[in-house]
């Protein structure tokens, strides 16, 4: 299928989520973390494997794939397609709570085990890197001496991601690849002679495509992404266009400079309401018009009382 999207929630689930094909999850992993023969992941336990995304709000736009390694290391996967400003935020709240849910009342300490977070974003987040690959840990800010190895979270971003040399290619460049939707199946097949989990993962998209429930879900579920990106396009827009026009009109009604910058700000700030109004009339969570507008919730709940909506 051209154009197939491996970062759909339902596919992606299907394909690294599923105890049936835990050995490409373990491939995925242990190439990610750069696992040699010695320390090599053996096993895997998936938690939570029938919490399906089932709604716009959240999983549209993120999957978890949560799971125990076989040395007690805490893993959690996330996928995330649309882009999220709050990103660095999430994954250290969702790592705390995976790292905190080990311990029962009463346990000690000496138990925890390792967590480790991995963020694979079909979008640029890390502004000041170059690097696709990101790793983060808690370090002395002067020393740069790591505190504990029991926290560690990871960033892959795969528009930053390029094959550099497909004769020497690593395990954690053979999934980016696969994900990245770069390489056709000719390329593909090249990179499962170094990776042949890449081949397996081929293998399973086409029988994936050819079930038509399965397919048919895929599609369901793309196009929900899609008018998603066009409601928030076209709610941007008409904000922008409506503030800009109210701002200028009080601006050039004052005459002056200062009045054209006052006006293009109170055009703004009035849309903003605006946008909130429509959206509560749409029945838009709070959450997202939150987001979309940058207006706090706590304000929204006003602009809700007040407007009666």
């Amino acid at each position: 299928m051209e154009n197939f999207n491996r970062l759909n929630d339902l596919y992606f689930k299907k394909l690294l989520g599923d105890k049936k094909r835990k050995n490409l999850t373990l491939s995925f992993l242990n190439g990610i973390l750069n696992k040699d023969d010695e320390n090599y992941f053996t096993d895997i336990t998936f938690l939570d494997k029938d919490n399906e995304p089932l709604t716009l709000d959240g999983k549209l736009s993120k999957l978890d794939i949560r799971a125990d390694l076989n040395d007690g290391t805490q893993v959690d996967i996330e996928v995330q397609v649309c882009p999220f400003k709050f990103m660095a935020e999430r994954s250290l709240y969702y790592w705390s709570k995976m790292y905190s849910e080990q311990l029962e009342k009463g346990a000690e300490y000496k138990k925890l085990k390792k967590a480790i977070a991995i963020n694979l974003l079909a979008f640029d987040y890390l502004e000041d890197e170059q690097e696709w690959h990101n790793i983060y840990n808690l370090l002395n800010v002067k020393s740069h001496n790591k505190l504990t190895d029991h926290i560690e979270i990871h960033f892959l971003e795969l528009p930053k991601f390029t094959l550099k040399d497909m004769r020497k290619i690593r395990a954690s460049e053979a999934w980016l690849a696969y994900f990245s939707g770069k390489y056709n199946k000719e390329e593909l097949e090249e990179i499962a002679m170094t990776t042949p989990a890449i081949k397996e993962a081929v293998e399973f998209e086409d029988t994936f495509l050819q079930d038509k429930i399965e397919r048919r879900a895929y599609e369901q579920r793309e196009k929900a992404i899609r008018d998603y990106y066009s409601y928030i396009s076209a709610f941007k827009e008409e904000g922008l266009e409506q503030g800009m026009k109210e701002g200028l009109e009080q601006g050039l009604k004052q005459g002056l400079q200062q009045g054209l910058e006052q006006g293009l700000k109170k055009g703004l700030q009035e849309n903003k309401i605006q946008n909130v109004v429509n959206g509560l009339k749409e029945g838009i969570d709070i959450n997202i018009i939150a987001k979309i507008t940058k207006v706090s919730i706590q304000d929204i709940e006003k602009i809700k009382m007040e407007f009666n909506l």
